[in-house]
């Protein structure tokens, strides 16, 4: 045997051209013998996978074989029901049990792509609904709010995010790479065909086409994320005592509309626009209209003229939004609500204003310092807070120029350093995901889904709610004078409890820096309500241990005579 197989070394070794005609004849057989199974019998797939159109539904889990770039291969009946569900759906779509969603192969080409991103974030959170593709002209946008481009790293969800933190109802996305966001949609639908490009930073997902917009309706998730555009709705009020001097400019309009009135007080430099049936006034927050009493809005649901969706109030309940323009009281002369300055001179106490991460400290820290008109100052430097207004964050923390200091610390030495104290106590269930969004994506960000799914999050939890309770638990023992300041209750009952803290502060509460907190309480650190978790990501485990934490520090409170921690700390 091996002196045949030598002898036939050699032969090809003298003619080099029989031996590569040989080996094209071997792999071209090859190749007819490889195709020919694929037409004769079924393709090779597991047991779950094969005929799941008449199993009357997919397998949990279950993955189909790849359909080829034509049309539907042999491992796949084209049923009608499987058709229309592709159709609709594009590359995913419900599994059997209404859950579980499995994948269908790439189709290939621009009628393809658009049938992969009708489900996109849909599904997802039930964050915003898509309506459809629409027309977007130039010279006349279909979506007519703020916009931005991002030609490398596009997502469905970058826009909707950005158009929901803004307060817009609609986000359009167009050419795969541009963003567009809108309270209602000027322009005409048309076929899904039209919405054919792919987004940049997200395969597999449509963003619009050439002129064409894929637009989706964004459900936000909390009340107070409710805003007509760039103007913040502040709620249904009664009609003030003294009109012409409360709102001092007034305006008939026979086709109201928010965007109107709101555009009208703009334009007259007032951060207040009043809905009055078919009239629009405009003012400043004052003490004959403070804003603090608002009514059922019941009582303003009077449609607008020319606004379908909109109340735009009635003669004696007034629909309040508040404009972009800055906030000037002009209750005292020399007064701007967003003038903040240090101390005049250096301060004879330090007082901490002091938290766990996550549990509200830069919300109190403006707060404070619009009630004050003084910076605040902290343990630490961040310079992203530096560059939204805090300025008191590049002092030194001992310098004795700001009203406070933010410490996250805890031990008995850092607290015994501070003369008086604002202990701000939050939920912790609530406090460790703000903390997590903030580790992960920035103080008014959000962590990715792969973050809560991997082993970031339990590790986070396992190192954090122990500090959660140890850190109250310090501040009590060591503090010197210790003011225990819920963060449920700040919310719930903003004035009295920063009242209280102020006068800690040792700073008369004066009217007018009040209505300067009740004009600008968000500020702009808040996150938006459109992203929102679906499922608990505290396991069993997780809210055992806290539950215990949570009863430690209330026996704490409690034991030192004061109100224990809010109801809905537990059960979960």
């Amino acid at each position: 045997m091996a002196k045949l197989w030598f002898k036939f070394q050699r032969y090809f070794r003298r003619k080099p051209v029989r031996f590569f005609t040989f080996l094209a004849l071997y792999l071209t057989a090859g190749s007819l013998v490889f195709l020919h199974s694929g037409f004769v019998g079924q393709p090779a797939v597991s047991e779950n996978q094969a005929n799941p159109a008449a199993a009357g539904g997919l397998a949990e889990g279950a993955e189909l074989p790849f359909l080829g770039d034509m049309h539907l291969g042999r491992g796949f009946r084209d049923t009608g029901e499987a058709s229309s569900m592709a159709r609709r759906y594009g590359p995913w779509f419900k599994g059997k049990d209404g859950n579980e969603r499995a994948k269908l192969g790439d189709y290939g080409g621009a009628w393809s792509r658009a049938l992969k991103g009708r489900v996109v974030r849909e599904k997802e959170e039930e964050r915003a609904k898509y309506i459809g593709c629409y027309l977007d002209d130039t010279q006349s946008r279909a979506l007519r709010g703020v916009s931005f481009f991002d030609y490398k790293k596009m997502t469905i969800f970058r826009c909707q995010d950005n158009c929901a933190e803004r307060g817009y109802l609609y986000a359009g996305l167009e050419f795969g790479a541009e963003c567009y966001c809108g309270h209602k949609i000027q322009a005409a639908n048309v076929s899904e065909a039209e919405c054919d490009m792919e987004c940049k930073g997200e395969r597999g997902s449509v963003c619009g086409g050439a002129n064409h917009l894929s637009v989706y309706r964004l459900q936000l998730a909390q009340e107070s994320a409710r805003r007509y555009g760039s103007a913040v709705f502040r709620g249904c009020f009664r009609r003030p005592d003294n009109l012409s001097l409360a709102l001092p400019v007034t305006a008939a309009m026979l086709n109201m509309s928010v965007d109107k009135c709101v555009d009208f007080c703009t334009e007259k430099e007032y951060p207040l626009a009043a809905l009055a049936g078919n009239a629009c006034h405009c003012g400043f927050p004052t003490t004959r209209f403070p804003l603090h009493d608002r009514e059922d809005e019941q009582l303003c649901a009077q449609k607008c003229s020319a606004e379908e969706f909109e109340s735009c109030g009635t003669p004696s309940y007034f629909i309040v939004y508040q404009t972009q323009v800055q906030v000037d009281p002009r209750c005292t002369p020399n007064n701007r609500c967003m003038d903040r300055r240090f101390l005049p001179g250096k301060s004879q106490q330090l007082i901490a204003l002091a938290s766990f991460p996550g549990a509200g400290n830069t919300w109190a820290r403006h707060l404070i310092e619009l009630a004050t008109g003084f910076y605040t100052g902290s343990y630490y430097f961040d310079g992203s807070l530096y560059n939204k207004g805090f300025k008191g964050e590049r002092d030194h923390w001992r310098s004795g120029r700001t009203i406070c200091i933010k410490t996250h610390e805890s031990g008995q030495k850092e607290i015994e350093a501070f003369d008086a104290a604002i202990l701000l106590i939050r939920n912790p269930y609530k406090a460790l995901m703000a903390e997590f969004n903030r580790k992960y994506g920035g103080h008014i960000g959000f962590a990715a889904h792969a973050h809560w799914k991997g082993k970031e999050w339990p590790e986070f939890v396992r190192n954090y709610a122990p500090w959660w309770a140890t850190h109250t638990l310090d501040w009590l023992k060591f503090g010197k004078k210790v003011l225990v300041v819920h963060f449920e209750d700040l919310k719930q009952d903003l004035f009295v409890q920063l009242g209280r803290m102020v006068s800690l502060l040792g700073v008369a509460v004066r009217e007018d820096r009040l209505l300067c907190v009740e004009s600008q309480k968000d500020g702009n650190f808040k996150r938006s309500g459109l992203r929102k978790l679906e499922y608990d990501p505290y396991t069993a485990d997780m809210q055992k241990t806290i539950s215990a934490y949570i009863k430690m520090v209330d026996a704490a409170l409690k034991g030192r005579n004061l109100t224990g921690v809010p109801d809905d700390y537990y059960p979960r």
